[in-house]
């Protein structure tokens, strides 16, 4: 593996970046949107960049008194936000979307040194939340509902829609800020008061976040309450999904996790948003441009290290041309540049944590001991620059996709090379053989292939590309998937529905009392 050490002075950078977005003070375990504050419950969490391992900061974790405050004033400000015509609350939005353009080149480095993703991705991120607050501008003007003709002589029917109250953000440590700002943005122009709860991983970003839109908060007069950040552990997330005052819950992260989520909504009669775990495949087919599907594969397997929901696990190559695939794949994985996610040439940054190391070796053996392949790579990186025990080389492992371990999410850069033979249905067979569908892709200049595979019959997940690969959604689309990925769907499209609640209006502008269906009932005075 072609290896780049970690060399660059990170201390002062550091420093400055958070001094541009206005950190100072990070022990507070909550923000209600105008006022930085808060108990924490007296334990702190100490941040460490998986990087470099140096400490970032020390974050107050809330206590159930800190949740309630922060609830009891997330129902205040509803009650004002509410009233804000929605254009409005979109104008608000628009001047949220030029403070981050900004703040763009700090928050990017703040969200690669926290979390690890290389800095072009980072600064990805957080053009992913320009992206959204533009969408939801134009959103603002178009909540429209539908008109129907009654059957009743004299009568108007209509829907329309109202926002829901507080919804409850739960965002994953791969994506520490663009998560939270597809539902915030969305759910805050649809009248919603929010309360997010990013993860105990990588809590300094979504501080940022918070210090960079209270400018524009306080400008224009919005109470206090709207926008809401509560840092802390498991124990908050299942507080906000067992409480009735929160009227959604939006939780991205693990299957395990959604399921304990959507239980506790469920049970309460709730209202949940889950976007889970993914075992995304992409088919490459004998017809493919293999030029092109080369970068695609790379990109969806070892992007951010392969921990994003939508990472390429699984590759699906018609046998014919397996092996020059795999030649290919094997050549360019050898030369990988690893290495510090600031540096200029790195391709691959650390993995979160060790415990997501030992995730990625445990996998490996697994699936070696069921009859894969490792074909290269699967190397815990030591010796100078790679003290933190963080950095791994992304492995190829040559795989059946009946193999319990290719069956479950590794959240690591592993992919696993299938190979299929016949037609098309063979592919797209194995493809869905898996329990989550959030992501898939074909490559394939074969027409037939490709309509087969976005047909009825083809690939059952909740994004479906032809000819790009399984990473790298834009926002205009709705983005989730079905099975174990949890059915959700976020940021464009028609996602907005989900933070509202539909109601059907009939109004009648008669001097009589006509019944639907012709029913007839008479009554006498």
């Amino acid at each position: 593996m072609k290896q780049t050490i970690n060399e660059i002075p990170l201390n002062k950078e550091l420093h400055d970046v958070l001094r541009q977005l206005g950190i100072k003070d990070v022990n507070p375990a909550y923000s209600t949107g105008l006022a930085w504050g808060g108990q924490g419950s007296g334990t702190t969490r100490e941040i460490y960049s998986p990087a470099d391992g140096n400490l970032i900061a020390s974050v107050s974790m809330a206590s159930r008194e800190d949740y309630d405050h922060v609830v009891q004033t997330a129902q205040e400000a509803f009650k004002v936000w509410r009233k804000v015509p929605a254009p409005k609350r979109g104008e608000v939005v628009r001047q949220i979307g030029l403070k981050l353009r900004e703040h763009k080149e700090a928050l990017g480095k703040l969200v690669s040194y926290e979390m690890g993703k290389i800095l072009q991705e980072g600064l990805g991120e957080v053009q992913e939340m320009i992206d959204i607050c533009d969408f939801a501008v134009g959103l603002s003007r178009q909540l429209h509902g539908y008109t129907m003709h009654s059957e009743r002589p004299q009568h108007r029917m209509y829907e329309q829609y109202h926002p829901l109250g507080i919804v409850g953000i739960i965002s994953a440590f791969n994506f520490p800020v663009a998560v939270w700002s597809w539902n915030a943005m969305l759910a805050g122009v649809c009248g919603d008061v929010m309360i997010w709860k990013p993860s105990e991983k990588t809590p300094l970003a979504a501080v940022a976040c918070q210090h960079i839109i209270r400018e524009v908060l306080a400008e224009n007069e919005v109470p206090e309450g709207v926008f809401n950040v509560i840092i802390g552990d498991a124990e908050i997330g299942s507080l906000m999904s067992h409480d009735n005052r929160v009227a959604l819950v939006s939780a991205t992260g693990s299957t395990r996790m959604g399921k304990k989520v959507g239980e506790a909504v469920g049970a309460r009669l709730g209202k949940s948003l889950l976007e889970l775990g993914g075992n995304n495949a992409i088919i490459i087919t004998e017809s493919a441009d293999i030029d092109m599907a080369i970068p695609a594969v790379v990109f969806g397997a070892v992007g951010t290290c392969g921990q994003r929901c939508t990472s390429t696990r699984r590759l699906i190559i018609h046998e014919n041309i397996y092996d020059q695939v795999k030649d290919r794949l094997a050549r360019i994985y050898a030369n990988l540049p690893i290495g510090h996610p600031l540096n200029s040439t790195t391709l691959v940054g650390p993995l979160i944590d060790k415990a997501a190391v030992d995730a990625f070796r445990d996998a490996l053996d697994k699936v070696q001991q069921e009859g894969g392949q490792l074909i290269v790579g699967g190397e815990v990186l030591e010796g100078r620059g790679y003290e933190t025990g963080t950095y791994v080389t992304p492995a190829i492992v040559e795989a059946d996709n009946n193999y319990a371990t290719v069956q479950e999410e590794t959240f690591a850069p592993i992919l696993y090379l299938i190979k299929y033979s016949g037609d098309i249905e063979n592919a797209i067979d194995i493809q869905n053989g898996v329990r989550q569908g959030l992501s898939s892709a074909i490559f394939s200049t074969n027409l037939l292939e490709t309509e087969a595979f976005l047909s009825h019959r083809g690939s059952d997940c909740g994004i479906a590309n032809v000819n790009i690969g399984t990473s790298g959604a834009e926002i205009g689309g709705a983005f989730g998937g079905e099975k174990e990925t949890g059915g959700g769907r976020e940021s464009g499209s028609d996602a907005w529905r989900v933070y509202m609640r539909r109601q059907t209006n009939t109004i009648n502008y008669s001097r009589e009392m006509p019944l639907a269906q012709g029913i007839r009932f008479d009554i006498m005075d």
